[in-house]
């Protein structure tokens, strides 16, 4: 697990099995995303995590802002259904 984005609203944290599962075995990582403020999470994981992740790469090559940033992963809100219980 990798802290890989950290402001006083949003927290992503990328699980390291996403890009390169063992023979044989099925990607386990992901990304959690939450919200601070809502404390509400969701985990993406297999396509969900693919496009999240290039969806992170085009973003960063605009040299976006941390108000950027929260704006983007505000898109994500809507699905967050789990509570955040213990981090």
């Amino acid at each position: 697990m990798q802290l890989i984005y950290n402001s006083p609203h949003y927290c992503v944290l990328e699980f390291s099995d996403f890009e390169a599962p063992a023979a044989g075995r099925a990607p386990v990582g992901g990304f959690e995303i939450m919200d601070k403020t809502l404390r509400r999470e969701i985990f993406l994981a297999g396509a969900d995590a693919a496009q999240f992740r290039a969806s992170v790469q085009a973003l960063a090559e605009k040299q976006p802002s941390p108000d950027d940033i929260d704006e983007f992963l505000g898109g994500y809100t809507g699905l967050m259904t789990t509570p955040v219980i213990a981090h």
